[in-house]
């Protein structure tokens, strides 16, 4: 067995820590009978996680990865990295490719430096290695392009549909593949991911990222350069000084989510509150409370009804 350092890389309490290999495949349930012969062995989900690449390539010949960056030439590409190796070195392989050709934007929550490339590569990441239909000869892709990032791949898909956060029922493709990326830390939660890819896109790019579910599942990431969350803010000149701040704008001192829910309303003037708690992983009520202090000091205005109606940034 192909046993890759990551794979094995868990923290000190994990159950899998100490095992030997057959231990950790039993556990991880990568290991089945054979019930003509009564041999046990390695099934398909192991193979695929942990297998050496001449096996995988004479047991599933059509699986592979092709990462393309397309911003000179984008009839060609710029770079490329065909990628066909078991899945917890293509998951690291592939977050190099992205590490390499996005850039790493500043970004403070609360006190703490979040890496939004990273946060948004792992979930798109891991979503293709994990819920890739295996037997289907089209190739999966990640490509970065100048004003996206998108990433295809093969789908058993159990709805046609624009998936958001609020609208989508979640549904494991290779439940024992995404259990081993849970558990490895390259997965959270089923559910929770998609959630996190709406929350650091819209900080990274100010915009949402799509997702389309079909028989090719397709999740498109916006990107803008230009774009930043917090620069200027002095939570992030805090970052610096060692001091906690409150982001100024203009001459009136608004709070780190008021901020987000500013630029959310000048991207969206129809927003909801349900949409902005989502698009900001805040809750509603703490949404609420901020519409609220924003309209009494005269910084937005809501215009015609609740459910009709738009905001004004003043």
């Amino acid at each position: 067995m192909k046993r890759s350092s990551r794979a094995v890389n868990l923290e000190s309490e994990h159950p899998w820590k100490n095992m030997t290999n057959e231990q950790l495949l039993q556990s991880a349930g990568l290991m089945k009978m054979d019930f003509e012969t009564g041999k046990i062995g390695m099934n398909l989900a192991g193979l695929l996680l942990l297998g050496r690449d001449d096996v995988i390539h004479s047991v599933c010949p059509q699986y592979k990865t092709d990462a393309l960056l397309r911003r000179v030439n984008l009839d060609r590409y710029d770079d490329r990295a065909i990628i066909d190796t078991n899945l917890i070195e293509s998951f690291d392989l592939l977050m190099q490719f992205v590490k390499k050709h996005l850039n790493d934007k500043f970004y403070l929550e609360e006190v703490q430096r979040v890496n939004l490339r990273d946060k948004i590569a792992r979930e798109i990441i891991s979503n293709i290695l994990m819920h890739r239909e295996f037997s289907s000869a089209y190739v999966s892709k990640l490509v970065i392009e100048k004003d996206k990032m998108y990433t295809e791949n093969p789908c058993k898909a159990t709805m046609q549909m624009r998936l958001s956060p609020e609208h989508f029922t979640p549904v494991s493709k290779n439940p024992t593949i995404a259990k081993f990326f849970t558990n490895i830390g390259y997965a959270d939660e089923l559910g929770s991911g998609t959630r996190n890819l709406f929350k650091y896109t819209f900080l990274y790019s100010g915009q949402e990222p799509e997702m389309l579910e079909d028989e090719i599942f397709k999740t498109t990431v916006p990107l803008d350069d230009n774009y930043s969350a917090d620069y200027g803010t002095p939570l992030y000149q805090s970052s610096v000084a060692g001091e906690n701040a409150q982001k100024s704008s203009g001459d009136v001192n608004v709070s780190h989510n008021q901020q987000l829910i500013i630029n959310a309303i000048r991207k969206n003037a129809e927003i909801t509150q349900i949409e902005l708690a989502g698009q900001l992983s805040l809750s509603r009520r703490t949404i609420q409370s901020n519409l609220k202090d924003l309209q009494e000091r005269n910084l937005i205005e809501r215009i015609g009804s609740k459910k009709d109606g738009r905001w004004i940034v003043k």
